[in-house]
């Protein structure tokens, strides 16, 4: 059953537009380098993401926000815990992000 995985960012007052753009084409690239182990083909299923726009007011101090979704909680689990190329960008957050929030799930499990 597929995986949704959903990551909001904020970023640091310090950055500037291109810097916080890197960033983010560097997270949509993912869905290229991201190979399965075993196929050495690119697994998530699809993906998305961008500047908030939202009008109601409740983004937290959060400017960005990413959907990857995965077919199986293993393809999930690889990409968090294994993928060197999930590995090597989450590295590289920690100067540039102030905060960061992820939630997954499973469509219609409550």
């Amino acid at each position: 059953m597929a995986i949704i995985h959903i990551v909001l960012f904020q970023f640091k007052d310090t950055l500037s537009t291109k810097e916080v753009d890197d960033v983010c084409q560097r997270m949509l690239a993912l869905v290229d380098k991201c190979v399965h182990p075993k196929t050495g083909k690119p697994f998530i299923k699809s993906h998305g993401g961008g500047r908030d726009n939202s009008i109601e007011g409740f983004q937290g101090g959060f400017t960005h926000g990413f959907v990857y979704e995965f077919e199986t909680r293993e393809d999930r689990d690889y990409y968090v815990r294994e993928d060197p190329a999930h590995q090597e960008f989450v590295a590289g957050l920690k100067d540039v992000l102030a905060g960061a929030r992820v939630v997954d799930f499973t469509p219609g499990e409550f």
